[in-house]
């Protein structure tokens, strides 16, 4: 049959929808036997899946299942370096107190509970008849129930619990067998401790499938050593696992908050360094401005200047190199011309050390008391580098009236090999201070030193108080290089 057959052939049945079936090959409606049969198929499968899943819990708690690594103690003085003494033979550095302290109660219940099954057995071998005196190893092993899941608990909780599972059933069999003419209950003291210890661990260091999984194993544990005690042990145990899981809850929302705190305080650091920076790149935009409307116009006035003259054409020239090769160097340091979103740039002058005795006469206003350091020639600074350095300064003595009110502020400004030096120290402040601001001020002045290959430190002063610390290169590198390159030609 060809295509023109096929498309005028009548349409299959589409079956009774009502009556649910649904079309076969050759026209025959499905049979309800056949959607039972897939019905079936897909129970079978689920059936399957589901007894697969069943026993996850419990192999994860016996056997493949692991645990948290060990939170760090949030307080410092909690951990101890490891003496050198012990250096050799310790594999690790320092040590928590915690877990000596867990060390030294594993030790105690070991001695307690070996001290108290050791007399059970002699009582037992004094009294003639039943019950006879158990094996050492028995009464070491019901010692071990006790003290060992302790001492592992911190480190390996999972494996302590499961040493506490295999080792409980011996200690209570001992308590049944020696201990039981005294009136002893079936679980001892100690090692029920040491078991909920353990399980407390799990709850809060595993995951929620392996501690379901062990809280089942720990009904069924009590179920089959003693019966009628199994709904008060059962309860306890199920209290101690929900506490646990619910401190492992808390724990983990905790620690999500945190790091999407530190998420957000480098997102904001990122947004205010890019910030700083684009107000940065715009005030030395202007810089840039000015010494290529200058170079454009020595370009013009030398050759009208020189009149034919060779020796003023070439100083014209040389003064046009100079500043070449100083707008050249400042453009580098600029990230690129950026501009606000709507395309505006400040049109004002900028600021300079020329302007220093206004900043200090304003701080002077506020109540601090500035004394600026022994004035000594700074010479010619580009321009960039002078706004840089006023800049500094200024946020430096706002810093001080803000958190620091009617302190006394030090102001230092020298240069000495090429470099000029920042210094602004302010000692403690005689009122309470502002509230604190967003931290962005540090932020723009390690940039502005970092844009102009400098460094700037920050930081507590000795006695109180605060200090800045900045070192700004002055002369261009380029320039310097030729200068260099041109002395020795």
């Amino acid at each position: 049959m060809n295509h023109r057959d096929r498309s005028s052939a009548p349409p299959a049945p589409r079956g009774d929808a009502r009556a649910g079936t649904s079309p076969v090959p050759g026209g025959r409606p499905a049979e309800p036997e056949d959607r039972f049969g897939g019905a079936a198929v897909r129970f079978a499968v689920a059936l399957g899946r589901a007894s697969l899943a069943v026993p996850r819990p419990f192999t994860l708690a016996l056997l493949t299942g692991s645990a948290d690594p060990p939170p760090r103690p949030r307080s410092r003085w909690l951990r101890m370096p490891v003496p050198r003494w012990l250096a050799p033979v310790v594999p690790v550095k320092t040590y928590s107190l915690l877990q000596v302290a867990e060390l030294l109660l594993a030790v105690e219940l070991f001695g307690v509970t070996l001290s108290t099954a050791m007399d059970w057995n002699e009582q037992a071998a004094a009294t003639p008849g039943d019950p006879l005196p158990l094996w050492g190893g028995v009464v070491v092993l019901t010692a071990l129930a006790a003290g060992l899941p302790v001492a592992l608990r911190n480190r390996w909780p999972l494996a302590a619990w499961r040493v506490a599972a295999v080792l409980t059933p011996v200690a209570v069999c001992a308590q049944l067998t020696i201990g039981r003419d005294e009136g002893y209950a079936p679980y001892p003291i100690a090692v029920g401790a040491a078991y909920l210890l353990a399980l407390y661990s799990v709850g809060v260091r595993c995951e929620r499938r392996i501690t379901l999984g062990a809280g089942i194993l720990t009904v069924l544990l009590c179920l089959a050593v003693d019966a009628d005690s199994m709904p008060v042990m059962a309860g306890v145990a199920g209290i101690v696992l929900l506490f646990g899981y619910n401190v492992r809850a808390r724990r983990s929302a905790t620690a999500k908050l945190i790091e999407e705190e530190r998420r957000t305080r480098q997102a904001e650091g990122a947004q205010a360094v890019l910030e700083e920076r684009a107000r940065i790149a715009r005030e030395l935009h202007d810089v840039v401005a000015h010494h290529m409307s200058v170079i454009a116009i020595q370009a013009e006035a030398v050759p009208m200047r020189a009149a034919g003259d060779s020796s003023q054409l070439e100083a014209g020239l040389a003064e046009i190199r100079v500043l070449s090769l100083e707008a050249i160097t400042e453009l580098r340091q600029v990230l690129g011309v950026l501009r606000d979103p709507d395309g505006r740039t400040d049109t004002a002058p900028q600021p300079g050390l020329d302007r220093l005795e206004e900043l200090v006469a304003n701080a002077r206003n506020a109540g601090l008391t500035v004394v600026v350091g022994p004035r000594q020639p700074i010479g010619r600074l580009p321009q960039a580098v002078g706004l840089s350095a006023y800049r500094i300064v200024q946020e430096s003595l706002s810093n001080a009236m803000r958190h620091a009110p009617g302190s006394s502020v030090t102001v230092e400004i020298t240069r000495d090999d090429g470099t000029l030096r920042l210094r602004v120290a302010n000692g403690p402040g005689l009122s309470l201070a502002a509230a604190p601001g967003a931290g962005q001020g540090l932020v723009g002045m390690r940039e502005r030193a970092a844009l102009l290959g400098g460094t700037l430190d920050a930081g507590p002063a000795r006695g109180g108080g605060y200090q800045v610390s900045a070192a700004l290169p002055v002369e261009p590198p380029i320039a310097s290089l030729i200068e260099e390159r041109e002395g020795a030609t």
